[in-house]
């Protein structure tokens, strides 16, 4: 058994200006609590009131999304693993990027979603916002994600959502999503 260098981890982390990082299963109070502590850190560090809103409802977003899935999937063991990482960039923007397992026809869908997504300007995305909120709630829920929380984070980025798939077999895929605050 191998540990980690944590001091290169750490040389890592402050390279990259990694605010928080977190691989493993999220449950409903570990999402609460790390994003308490992401809040105080960016309070700590005097950032803007806007800044925090804009991060937390996004690592809140992604966070949740992860566990609604992969608890309504049944995915409870080692293939629940995920990631969240929120990093600051030296310009001040965000980064918060997460990733985890999804069945390979979710990825296909999420990744045309997000296409769909990106070609739209701020003005269709709060159009295209306001329309998903007057859906019957049967609607949403036949949609299975990717409504009002994806495009929340598309109107709150400041670049095009970015998404990655790599294929673990031929069942599933880990699917990695970042938004650029």
């Amino acid at each position: 058994m191998s540990f980690p260098d944590i001091p290169k981890l750490r040389d890592v982390f402050i390279a990259q200006d990694i605010m928080l990082c977190f691989n493993g299963l999220f449950t409903a109070t570990l999402i609460d609590e790390i994003g308490k502590a992401l809040r105080n850190h960016m309070q700590h560090h005097d950032e803007s009131p806007t800044a925090i809103t804009d991060v937390f409802s996004v690592y809140i977003e992604m966070t949740q999304n992860i566990r609604h899935y992969t608890v309504g999937r049944g995915l409870v063991d080692n293939k629940a693993i995920s990631t969240i990482v929120v990093s600051r960039a030296e310009d001040g923007r965000y980064t918060v990027s997460a990733g985890n397992m999804v069945g390979a026809n979710d990825a296909e869908r999420l990744c045309k979603r997000i296409a769909e997504l990106n070609q739209m300007d701020k003005a269709a995305l709060k159009a295209e916002f306001k329309n998903q909120l007057r859906q019957p709630r049967e609607k949403l829920s036949e949609n299975n994600g990717a409504g009002l929380g994806l495009i929340d984070m598309a109107r709150k980025a400041a670049e095009p959502l970015w998404v990655s798939v790599q294929p673990i077999d031929d069942e599933y895929s880990f699917f990695s999503l970042r938004v650029i605050i």
